[in-house]
């Protein structure tokens, strides 16, 4: 990569406030809130956008996308044949396969659907909200190999985006692919299994922090709470078994102020699962940690002493005392001055869905014309495969952790650039640039020159690089890096009206190949090198 500017410095001053932002709405602040809150920043929602208010760009910003239809075979091929679904039809309704060959292709058709959702989302923080919960509240579907538990876990992710945390818990904690995935379908007053009850505490609500004091019995007191919620392995379905579950008192520490969660018996036992949730979500800790996770998932991975003060405690007594809905958390922080605070602005490298889903998004690439649907899905699954070697797969984090750029200090997101994933990146855009982005049949191309004339500087090149330069990059750029892009789309001359006369040439007759590739082949040049530059992988 090519830079010209500083590395971000390991501490930075802050608008140490929470309060209300006041100043100016531009198109800058426009594309920094729709860069952190959607997968890539598109021109005419920045347009649109800042020519409202801030407030009114959150009440966009803050809605639900219409409800998605489901996933479909797109999968049955000569090689490939689903006896039970039809091609085009949903495999939701089908709840097994014996066929472990199907059952991956709906796997990856699961895959492929989300990617769709995340390319066709409107201007609201909804599909990438949902990609926070994914992230926090963590599974695997190559796991637990059932992609209708998959369909059914994203489905309540989504649902609940916007709601209120601890009844996401409690769902997540009866969710069927999570009792698989973390063993809770097996725990039983026999055998109890504290994977799901450890990672409650330490990972969905308490985290790890210095004053998360809860005790390795505390796991295991929770583990019996939670014994008897299983799932129907003929439907997929939760139900609570009486008969597995541990109806004595169990007696937790100091840290939750010996609390007793009395034994309850028959389907009673059940309820003893919002007892152990009210004494979680009693623990200050709980909006503490999410508030956190919040805060380094869109704003910025260092937690100072001053921003935890005067920043997360304030955001976390919102959480709190909405009793822990999310929305007024989120919009608290989304118009408050310390997340428009300009050393914020590009302090975060692209992870491979802002950099993949953003491309597609910011330069409004389209699927060919001649794509049928089952190119369409190819082109989807190779996108999901380039992720991957990017360090995402889409539904499939490395652990229940989630992916360390969301949590594991000190590197946080750096974790997404490596000599392999910024080579694999470049390779991306290389391809689209000049010949096309590779699918199993079709190849996808972006036009360079669609995109030039979404500005109305294109036939300026000094002005249109400005234009290229706070559209596409995460920071400004010196003088001599413009001067640079402008020197391409010159082919070194020094007379502005080169680029000018050739652009309007073009646009007189565009299906004149020779005056068509003048302009294009500078274009190439000129969007290569700018997709390079270190800035482009900042948001």
């Amino acid at each position: 990569m090519n830079s010209q500017t500083t590395p971000i410095p390991s501490s930075r001053p802050f608008a140490n406030t929470l309060e209300t932002y006041l100043g100016p709405w531009t198109k800058a602040e426009v594309r920094h809130l729709l860069r952190r809150t959607t997968f890539g920043a598109v021109g005419r929602d920045v347009d649109i956008f800042a020519g409202q208010t801030m407030n009114q760009t959150l009440d966009q910003v803050l809605i639900f996308d219409p409800e998605p239809s489901p996933p479909l075979n797109h999968y049955n091929s000569d090689e490939l044949h689903d006896p039970k679904v039809a091609f085009g039809q949903t495999w939701i309704h089908d709840l097994h396969s014996e066929n472990p060959d199907i059952t991956s292709a709906r796997v990856v058709s699961m895959k492929s659907w989300w990617v769709e959702r995340m390319l066709r989302q409107s201007s609201t923080l909804h599909e990438k909200l949902t990609f926070f919960w994914h992230n926090h509240l963590a599974t695997q579907s190559w796991e637990v190999f059932w992609p209708n538990l998959s369909y059914r876990h994203y489905q309540l992710l989504r649902s609940s985006a916007y709601g209120n945390f601890r009844q996401l818990v409690k769902l997540i904690t009866i969710d069927p692919l999570m009792l698989l995935y973390l063993n809770g379908a097996a725990n039983n007053r026999f055998a109890p299994d504290e994977n799901y009850s450890r990672e409650l505490q330490e990972l969905f609500t308490i985290g790890k922090g210095p004053n998360a004091q809860f005790t390795e019995s505390d796991v295991q007191e929770a583990a019996r709470v939670l014994t008897g919620h299983t799932i129907d392995w003929e439907t997929g379905s939760y139900y609570f078994n009486p008969d597995w579950h541990d109806d004595g008192d169990k007696h937790f520490s100091d840290f939750y102020h010996q609390t007793i969660i009395i034994g309850k018996t028959g389907e009673d036992g059940r309820n003893e699962l919002d007892a152990l949730l009210d004494m979680i979500f009693d623990n200050n800790e709980v909006a503490l940690f999410v508030v956190r996770k919040l805060y380094r998932f869109f704003v910025y991975h260092e937690i100072s002493p001053e921003v935890e003060a005067t920043v997360i405690a304030p955001l976390a007594t919102i959480f709190r005392d909405s009793n822990y809905e999310i929305m007024p958390v989120l919009r608290a922080l989304f118009s408050s001055a310390h997340f428009y605070d300009s050393s914020l602005r590009g302090a975060m490298i692209k992870s491979p869905l802002d950099f993949m889903i953003g491309f597609w998004r910011t330069f409004g690439v389209k699927m060919p014309s001649q794509a049928s649907e089952q190119n369409r899905d190819e082109i989807r699954r190779s996108m999901m495969w380039s992720m991957t070697n990017m360090g995402l797969q889409v539904l499939d984090p490395p652990n229940v952790a989630g992916w360390p750029a969301y949590h594991q200090i000190p590197q946080y997101d750096k974790h997404w650039i490596t000599t392999n994933t910024i080579t694999n990146r470049a390779v991306v855009t290389d391809s689209f640039i000049y010949w096309g982005f590779w699918s199993q049949n079709i190849l996808t191309n972006v036009n360079l020159l669609d995109h030039i004339k979404t500005f109305n500087t294109q036939a300026e090149p000094g002005p249109l690089v400005d234009d290229l330069v706070e559209l596409h990059l995460g920071l400004p750029v010196s003088e001599q890096v413009k001067n640079r892009m402008v020197a391409i789309l010159l082919t070194g001359q020094s007379n502005a009206s080169y680029w000018t006369n050739a652009w309007f040439d073009y646009l007189d007759d565009s299906s004149n190949e020779m005056k068509r590739s003048i302009v294009e082949t500078r274009a190439r040049v000129l969007f290569q090198y700018l997709l390079q530059l270190s800035e482009y992988h900042l948001t």
